[in-house]
């Protein structure tokens, strides 16, 4: 089950330096978002336990970032997921990679599994 999510906005970088209210208006509007993708896309959990999360995020431009700054600036998009499958994120297993494609826009590509080896 795989879901394509677009690149968080900047001000929820965790070196963005943006007032509070503009942090959290991007917070609000990207996690609906993503929870509305996720439902359009029709994906759904039907399993007790661990949902592993494979993230991949695609880049919008080639300057050099971290994998732990595109952890934390998707953290809203992650909740939107979680929302709109019914689930608690504390059931999500991380598995991050910050791949190397430039997509125009940037991306972040979501595919949720039962186990590791899928």
């Amino acid at each position: 089950m795989e879901i394509m999510l677009p690149w968080p906005p900047k001000e929820l970088s965790p070196n963005a330096r943006v007032h509070w209210a503009v942090k959290n208006r991007a917070v609000k509007l990207y996690r609906d978002n993503c929870a509305w993708l996720t439902k359009a896309a029709g994906v759904r959990v039907d399993w007790e336990g661990t949902v592993h999360a494979w993230i991949t995020f695609f880049p919008p431009d080639r300057r050099r970032r971290d994998d732990d700054n595109a952890i934390s600036a998707f953290k809203s998009g992650r909740d939107g997921v979680a929302q709109a499958l019914g689930l608690d994120d504390k059931r999500f297993r991380i598995h991050p990679w910050l791949s190397d494609e430039v997509r125009k826009g940037g991306a972040v590509k979501v595919r949720l599994s039962k186990g590791i080896e899928e």
